[in-house]
């Protein structure tokens, strides 16, 4: 069965560095959260708004190993109610866990985006 798990994080600054170590946080606590596989996933989507263009989110995932897992990038639009310097990701995960089991990570400034859950 193919699951979506969501997650968020933010970054203090349009830094390189900075955006892979959030990504890397992101990732690891929503595997560790899940009990994911990496051969599991079937692709991650990231997204980031427009004030990031230090580098590719997706690029921080290479980093950390996922060189088999497909990996697409795109940029928000521009929106005035938008939390700013935030990177998102949706990733498609091969599981038999419920929906509702799913553990969706927001960390940093991000955790405003869902307070539901």
């Amino acid at each position: 069965m193919l699951r979506g798990v969501r997650g968020a994080t933010t970054v203090t600054a349009n830094n390189r560095e900075e955006i892979y170590e959030r990504v890397a946080e992101l990732l690891a606590a929503i595997i560790q959260e899940n009990k994911m596989s990496i051969e599991d996933i079937g692709a991650a989507i990231f997204s980031s708004t427009p004030d990031l263009t230090a580098a590719f989110p997706a690029a921080g995932a290479r980093r950390l190993g996922w060189t088999e897992v497909p990996l697409f990038g795109t940029q928000e639009i521009e929106c005035p109610d938008a939390l700013p310097l935030c990177i998102r990701v949706l990733i498609l995960w091969n599981t038999e866990i419920s929906q509702k089991n799913i553990r969706h990570i927001y960390l940093h400034d991000a955790v405003c985006l869902r307070q539901d859950i």
